[in-house]
């Protein structure tokens, strides 16, 4: 069966602080529905093109049903509620080839 991914880019990033509850409700949303951070924050970045150095974030699931019921879970909508105003992030739930 197929991995589900997500992959968040940060284009910028303004007040890293502001992301602290977020980041912890995340955390524990991702946790408790089997994701596994493979990069995150101190993630080297090389970017090309229209790519920005900036943040990027890859967790994998076992499949993609999986990935997109995280991001629906009360759990993770109650962490995305605290993202701050002004906040900005290119989000995608991905299928894996094989």
């Amino acid at each position: 069966m197929p991995k589900g991914y997500w992959v968040s880019v940060y284009p910028t990033i303004t007040n890293p602080e502001g992301l602290a509850v977020y980041n912890e409700l995340a955390g524990l949303a991702l946790k408790a529905a089997g994701g596994r951070v493979l990069a995150s924050i101190g993630s080297r970045v090389v970017a090309h093109e229209a790519g920005i150095a900036e943040r990027v974030v890859l967790i994998e699931f076992d499949s993609f049903e999986q990935a997109v019921a995280a991001y629906e879970s009360a759990a993770y909508q109650e962490a995305l509620a605290e993202l701050p105003d002004g906040f900005e992030r290119d989000f995608r739930i991905i299928e894996s080839l094989d």
